[in-house]
């Protein structure tokens, strides 16, 4: 994996403190996560033509996973909810949301989440290490029963805040270092309309800067050219499965370098032929396609325990 800048070292630096959880750092050794280290957090778009993707940092779904842990812990010191955060991508395949897109599954994203509960259970390390700490695997497993890490939307969390903090600086480059350090001191843990514990923001400048950035990623991914480099590796991964290089269950125990190399190794030219278009294609080469509806990122986060919508009807009034 690429060398990463100093911008998520720096994000994670001002996370730690210099210093990670001494709890969590054996469950960073454990197999199913180091998988996510060669899993891109851009869906396999990192791997994709220069011509259409420019990102400033290459991050993978382990950087992303550890950040989450992490933002969970500082807010709440919950053990069960920092691991059901570290582990919440576990069953992360390769291409991440590419193949919800093969699955058709456009708008919730989700369809690769089946495999999070056997992933877990056939980590031995991971096993041993929650045995020794009295933390029955069904606190990890379920993670969105811990709304600081998951909740719906439009409501704001640990794993959606750190995407808005990780595609804001690697894709859409609207967030620098000043811009993190701002976002991470500016933020609060309030009791949400429906008494669930929810991540929000103490001034308003702050949670717009925020939404911002939200509505830039939701642009991004919305652009003519994302949703055909999407639809084009959910073509390749669907003719590696058809052509029996690998079966859908490898998805989830392989990483991405080593499928690839599968696929440059097979005999199967046509199939390496859109491997080569997806790696080298020009933006003018791209048709016109009728977008898919995919998933919308909205948010409406909370200031100082008021939905942000709910504080500009006010100012209205």
């Amino acid at each position: 994996m690429q060398v990463k800048t100093n911008l998520y070292n720096d994000y994670l630096n001002l996370l730690i403190q210099d210093k990670i959880p001494p709890f969590l750092v054996k469950y960073l050794t454990v197999p199913c996560l180091i998988r996510l280290k060669n899993i891109g957090y851009f869906c396999g778009m990192d791997y994709a033509s220069k011509n259409i993707y420019d990102f400033k940092e290459k991050i993978s779904r382990y950087d992303h996973s550890l950040t989450v842990a992490l933002l969970v812990w500082k807010f709440t010191e919950d053990k069960k909810a920092t691991l059901a955060g570290l582990f919440h991508d576990i069953a992360t395949p390769c291409f991440s949301h590419v193949i919800d897109y093969m699955n058709k599954d456009y708008e919730t994203q989700e369809s690769t989440e089946e495999y999070t509960e056997e992933i877990i259970k056939s980590d031995q390390k991971l096993q041993k290490y929650l045995e020794e700490d009295n933390i029955l695997v069904e606190d990890i497993i379920d993670f969105k029963k811990y709304t600081i890490v998951d909740n719906s939307r439009p409501k704001l969390c640990a794993d959606r805040l750190d995407g808005i903090i990780l595609t804001g600086m690697a894709w859409t480059k609207t967030i620098d270092k000043n811009d993190i350090i701002e976002i991470i001191n500016d933020l609060e843990v309030y009791k949400n309309e429906s008494q669930e514990i929810e991540l929000g923001f103490k001034t308003c400048s702050v949670a717009l800067k925020t939404l911002y950035t939200s509505n830039e990623i939701d642009k991004f991914c919305h652009t003519n050219e994302d949703n055909f480099m999407m639809e084009l590796l959910a073509e390749i991964t669907k003719r590696t499965i058809d052509n029996k290089i690998i079966k859908y269950d490898e998805l989830y125990y392989l990483d991405e370098p080593t499928l690839l190399d599968k696929i440059r190794n097979s005999k199967i030219d046509e199939l390496k032929k859109l491997l080569n278009k997806f790696e080298n294609i020009m933006m003018t080469d791209i048709p016109v396609m009728i977008l898919n509806n995919v998933k919308v990122r909205d948010l409406n986060p909370l200031v100082n325990g008021i939905r942000l919508s709910d504080l500009s009807k006010m100012d209205n009034n």
